[in-house]
């Protein structure tokens, strides 16, 4: 019924102490635990013997971080090897003083004022999402994050009078699910549904959509304070002045309604949060957590081997190859990136390694020098969506009524990212102010402060935003077989979770692996 609905309206829009104390308090069922996560955290009384004690984790984003950070409640002497000077990996908050040089040589600065910051990745946080308990645990802020607003614009291309220009998402809402109720409301009266819906049942329809679409006294959309005024109510007299909508026809045509289902998404519904400050806080914590003596920054893994015994690992670090012997490793390296490293995995895990395809996709943050979104469109958070590449304009849900502020000139995914890919920083920001002043007008050029971009494919060390299974991961036996360990490598990130994309599927398959790394060493 679900898909039923979903088509029918696509038609019409064509570790530390803190951790071992919140152990025992989710023991007690004191501390909230993420609904499908049945991981038990480990205690000391977990702490294995002789020979299973060691544990290499190799790269520090979500899931190594994690695995890391769960692994050391038990007493495991764990090493976390990262590339990078930071923690976090694809979640990357770009801030005044970042530089980042990427895979073709161009070299990026980052000159935002200070307390602005671009989420070059993980930007938000679903309500159910196991990020919210670790940001709780590692008493990381948390802010509401504004997924949708009905001040935001469509712009859609297209022959309709609707098409080719800005429409404000409560316009365009409040039209189409007006007329999309009328036509309803028709079909059960002349006895459309007649086989389906009894006489009573029709009544209750009957009212449900009067108020969800705001018809008139017999039926009919005709336009309502729901989109809208052209003249805002005031004092007195000053009654406001509603405009009328287009035809039903045209509002049908325009395909502005193609966006409208996508708070509708489990993992998009409101409320939607984030990490206050930026969502590399979070990852800045559980390395504070670990402490330095977990953690080395700038080792680049070269070699990954099973032994008789237990594992090897080699990597570079400041021109130097070092080597450091464990009992196992997790692996949460992104999987393309495995097979490039020296192995002796076999040819199906590395056929399995290789089975997954990234995606493309990249953000553009422009810090302007004034907020005119809030000060001359009311726009407080939110998107602006649109079939041009940038895909959406993204308004920040922080810092409101500061001078300054950073707004997301795309978010694109796919084919719409590649032709950003292929475009230099000074050319990615051309075509973006080009795009968004269709929606915003000659404003949007004007009083830009900075900028900077960030394109996953041309990232070191990730070459890639996320990755999809061909077909699907539930049939796919290569996700299956590097669900199981290799040896004694074992593999986590989002791309084994069904939440790709998301920090909750780094953590869940971090602590699924921990899980069954804990269950091993005790055997």
């Amino acid at each position: 019924m679900a898909t039923t609905r979903r088509s029918f309206i696509q038609r019409l829009g064509v570790a530390g102490g803190a951790g071992l104390a919140y152990s025992a308090l989710a023991g007690l069922e004191l501390a909230p635990t993420a609904a499908a996560d049945s991981f038990r955290p480990l205690t000391p009384r977990d702490r294995p013997g002789p020979g299973h004690r060691s544990v290499v984790v190799l790269g520090g984003g979500p899931a190594g971080l994690s695995s890391a950070y769960e692994l050391r409640k038990a007493g495991y002497r764990v090493t976390l090897l990262e590339a990078r000077q930071r923690p976090g990996g694809r979640v990357w908050s770009a801030r005044g003083g970042t530089v980042e040089t990427d895979l073709r040589g161009e070299t990026q600065e980052c000159r935002f004022s200070d307390g602005h910051y671009l989420n070059v990745g993980a930007t938000r946080i679903p309500q159910e999402h196991l990020t919210l308990d670790y940001a709780r645990e590692l008493g990381v802020p948390i802010i509401p994050f504004g997924n949708q607003n009905a001040n935001t614009y469509v712009r859609y291309a297209g022959s309709t009078s609707l098409n080719n220009k800005p429409i404000s998402y409560r316009q365009a809402k409040a039209d189409l699910l007006g007329y999309v109720s009328e036509l309803l409301a028709k079909a059960t009266q002349r006895g459309a549904l007649d086989d389906t819906l009894s006489t009573e049942d029709k009544e209750r329809l009957a009212e449900f959509l009067s108020s969800y679409g705001d018809l008139s006294s017999d039926g009919r959309y005709l336009g309502s304070d729901r989109r809208g005024y052209v003249t805002e109510p005031g004092a007195g007299t000053e009654f406001g002045e509603v405009g009328d909508p287009a035809s039903l026809s045209e509002t049908v045509r325009s395909g502005i309604g193609r966006n409208f289902a996508f708070d509708f998404g489990y993992d998009q519904a409101m409320q939607m949060l984030t990490v206050a400050g930026g969502m590399d806080q979070l990852h800045h914590a559980f390395a504070r957590a670990l402490g330095r003596d977990v953690i080395t920054y700038g080792a680049e893994v070269i070699s990954c081997k099973n032994t008789p015994d237990g594992v090897t690992v080699e990597y570079r670090q400041d021109k130097r190859v070092r080597r450091i012997e464990a009992d196992y490793v997790i692996c949460t390296i992104p999987p393309h990136l495995v097979p490039r490293l020296e192995h002796n995995l076999s040819p199906t895990v590395v056929a399995a390694l290789k089975t997954p395809v990234p995606v493309s996709s990249g953000k553009l943050g422009i810090e302007y020098k004034r907020r005119w979104w809030e000060l001359e469109d009311r726009i407080y958070g939110g998107a602006s969506n649109t079939d041009l590449d940038i895909a959406q304009i993204m308004y920040p849900s922080d810092n409101l009524h500061a001078k300054r502020g950073v707004v997301v000139g795309y978010y694109s995914t796919g084919p719409r990212h590649e032709r950003f890919d292929a475009l230099n920083h000074s050319g990615r920001v051309a075509k973006a102010l080009d795009e968004g002043a269709q929606i915003h007008g000659e404003k949007y050029r004007k009083g830009i402060a900075a900028t900077f971009s960030g394109a996953w494919k041309q990232t070191r060390y990730t070459e890639g935003a996320w990755i999809s299974w061909p077909g699907g991961a539930e049939e796919s036996a290569a996700y299956r077989t590097l669900l199981e360990p290799a040896g004694r490598i074992y593999f986590a990130g989002d791309h084994l979770s069904n939440a790709i994309a998301w920090q909750h599927g780094a953590f869940v398959s971090a602590r699924a692996v921990v899980g069954k790394l804990n269950d091993r060493a005790h055997r």
